[in-house]
């Protein structure tokens, strides 16, 4: 566990080294893969064991943070919109060492917003999206808005946090303190409100590949199709069977696995591309970029059903 200065704020960052030597790659070569987590309640800890370990143990050196205001890094009055966080992100990545380096981002939904924002804004930098249970939608920001005003309502002056520590919840009385002050003394409710959202040709511009992993019954699924049918480099839409927006939580096993080899597929593309650049800057001569499959894929797991 570490507290890192980026910028105007100090983040709650963890990193894993790679445990495991891919073949053929050295850690070095491959994107960094950096989790970012959801709203109000979330923090790193979400990923650590379904998705951070693992990626580790296979190969792939692993940043883990809590964003602005959430977990244990810092919470400003201000900020929380997603042009901030993504200057977050990059200055921290900065103050790790790690500016330099190619990434991967996986995103749990809206982390997977900021995610997308990343990848839109330093295409230099984001090699790779995974992006699990992501919110595109405008109609996703009108609820999402509506749903924290009730919230910070209902946390407003309330005796909650004080009676979860009598019982001896100090976890959940430390969760619900942190959302009331990011409700009730922070723009971000407003922030949210204000967001841009996506269009066609935002997802047209991506240029890397992603992997998009939603619930059977989730509200967002139409949203990860309209994003696949624009984008010209998604590799797969992965439909969980029987869940909605709870697949970090509830499916790890299937989610492990397709986000493990979506990882491999990118740092391999990765490596291609950096050798052929390699070769081109040597020789003095013109390389074609390498890009991903144009086409995407769904594929429902165990009879899911894609709608």
């Amino acid at each position: 566990m570490a507290f890192v200065p980026a910028g105007t704020v100090r983040f709650h960052v963890q990193q894993l080294p790679a445990t495991a030597h891919a073949a053929g790659q050295d850690a070095a070569d491959r994107p960094v893969v950096v989790f970012l987590h959801g709203l109000v309640v979330d923090n790193l800890s979400s990923f650590y064991c379904p998705l951070a370990v693992p990626v580790a143990r296979a190969g792939h050196e692993v940043v883990l943070y809590d964003l602005r205001g959430h977990g244990r890094t810092e919470r400003p009055a201000t900020g929380y919109d997603s042009r901030t966080a993504v200057r977050d992100l990059f200055a921290l990545l900065g103050a790790l060492g790690l500016g330099h380096r190619p990434v991967h981002l996986v995103g749990n939904s809206y982390g997977g917003t900021l995610a997308l924002h990343a990848a839109l804004a330093r295409p230099d930098l984001v090699a790779g999206l995974t992006l699990l249970e992501p919110p595109l939608s405008g109609a996703w920001v009108d609820n999402m808005v509506d749903t924290l005003s009730a919230a910070a309502l209902s946390l407003e002056d309330s005796a909650v946090p004080a009676e979860l520590l009598t019982l001896r919840l100090r976890k959940a009385a430390n969760l619900t303190a942190i959302a009331d002050d990011l409700l009730n003394r922070t723009t971000l409710i407003d922030d949210i409100a204000a967001s841009r959202t996506f269009t066609p040709g935002d997802y047209a511009g991506l240029r890397c590949p992603v992997l998009i992993v939603c619930g059977e019954h989730s509200e967002l699924v139409p949203g990860a199709l309209e994003l696949a049918r624009h984008a010209p480099h998604v590799a797969a839409v992965e439909i969980l069977p029987g869940l909605g927006h709870d697949v970090l939580k509830e499916n790890s096993g299937a989610l492990r696995a397709a986000v493990l080899a979506h990882l491999d597929a990118t740092a391999t593309a990765t490596a291609t591309a950096g050798a052929f650049a390699a070769t081109a800057k040597a020789t003095g001569t013109p390389t074609a970029t390498a890009t991903s499959p144009s086409t995407s894929t769904v594929r429902p797991r165990a009879g899911a059903l894609v709608r």
